[in-house]
C-alpha cells in the first residue's frame, strides 16, 4: 500500500471569513498563509498543517487555477475539529478561553486518561482541545 504522511489540511465552513479569521488568529495565534476575502482563507497550524476557512456557498463552482482545477465543494451545518494539547496546558487554555469570553461547553475526562475541552467558533463549529489519552493512538 502507498504511504501517507498524515493529514495536511482540514476545512471548516463559515459565514464571514473576516470574522472567522479574527477568531482563529486571536484565540490560537494562527497566521494566514494564503487565500482572500471572497472564497477561502488558509491558516498555518504549527507550520505543519493547514486549516482552511471556506465561505459557505463560495465554492459551488470549480476553481480554475493556472495549474489545474479544484472540483466544487460546499458544506452546511456545524463541523468538528480537535486540536492536540499537552496536559500541562489544559488549565492555561481554560483561563485563556475565559479571558476571551469563550464558553467551555463541556469538559470530558476520558477513560484512557485524556481530557477534552469543547467550545464553539463564531459559526457554531465544535472545537476541541484534547490531551493524550483520548484515543488508543493518542
Amino acid at each position: 500500500m502507498p504511504e501517507i504522511n498524515g493529514v495536511l489540511e482540514t476545512q471548516l465552513w463559515v459565514e464571514d471569513l473576516e470574522r472567522s479569521l479574527r477568531f482563529y488568529q486571536e484565540v490560537f495565534g494562527y497566521q494566514q498563509i494564503d487565500g482572500g476575502p471572497d472564497r477561502l482563507i488558509a491558516l498555518s497550524i504549527e507550520d505543519r498543517q493547514v486549516l482552511l476557512l471556506a465561505k459557505k456557498g463560495a465554492s459551488t463552482q470549480p476553481a480554475v487555477l493556472p495549474g489545474g482545477t479544484i472540483p466544487p465543494i460546499d458544506g452546511e451545518g456545524p463541523s468538528h475539529l480537535a486540536f492536540s494539547i499537552s496536559p500541562d496546558q489544559l488549565a492555561t487554555w481554560e483561563e485563556w478561553l475565559s479571558k476571551k469570553d469563550i464558553e467551555i461547553e463541556s469538559k470530558v475526562s476520558w477513560m484512557r486518561g485524556g481530557t477534552s475541552l469543547y467550545f464553539r467558533d463564531p459559526d457554531g463549529n465544535l472545537l476541541e482541545l484534547g490531551t493524550p489519552g483520548i484515543w488508543a493512538i493518542y
